[in-house]
């Protein structure tokens, strides 16, 4: 009976532990900024959206969602030249429905600016940097995040929260372990 019970209990933390890593392997949406009246010209550095942007994490299959005034503003995705020297006239692509949902379909930088006039130089603009298989296996592993270097992209700020999901795992391994032998 004994043997019945730690068969049936390690099967549930196998599962437990398997929906966990299902779980931060699904794309979400990133409200950007974190709310919806982020899309405008910042009040300071500390509050421009690529600080929100560095604290975030990004994999390919997320989405990016804008809510905005779309009769005021746009969303216009540029190349890095063109974020740069926040140049409006040949944008990659324009979004103006001010209900703005973009998916993050490859690794690596995007450059996003705003479409109303000024808004870009006042610091309306927002680098989203993706991360690769490579670096998103690294990343639930616990190593640190990768260089800016390695995208051109903005800093990405530390976090702990890869160590805790690494402690997480071990642990659950540890517990499946035990009950299995």
């Amino acid at each position: 009976m004994a043997v019945f019970s730690r068969n049936v209990l390690s099967s549930s933390l196998v599962a437990v532990v398997f929906c966990l890593m299902l779980s931060f392997t699904e794309a979400r949406d990133h409200l950007v900024g974190g709310k919806t009246d982020s899309w405008k010209v910042p009040s300071s550095e500390s509050n421009s959206l690529n600080r929100w942007a560095e604290k975030s994490r990004f994999l390919i299959g997320d989405y990016l969602v804008w809510k905005y005034d779309g009769k005021t503003d746009s969303v216009l995705e540029v190349s890095k030249r063109d974020y740069v020297t926040c140049n409006t006239s040949s944008p990659i692509a324009v979004h103006n429905d001010g209900n703005t949902k973009i998916v993050l379909d490859h690794s690596g930088a995007y450059y996003f600016i705003s479409g109303a006039k000024g808004h870009c130089e006042q610091g309306q603009k927002l680098i989203v940097v993706t991360l690769s298989e490579k670096h998103m296996s690294r990343f639930f592993m616990g190593a640190p995040a990768p260089s800016p270097v390695e995208f051109e992209g903005p800093a990405m700020a530390p976090t702990s929260s890869a160590d805790n999901l690494k402690a997480s795992l071990v642990v659950a391994f540890g517990v499946v372990m035990g009950f299995l032998f």
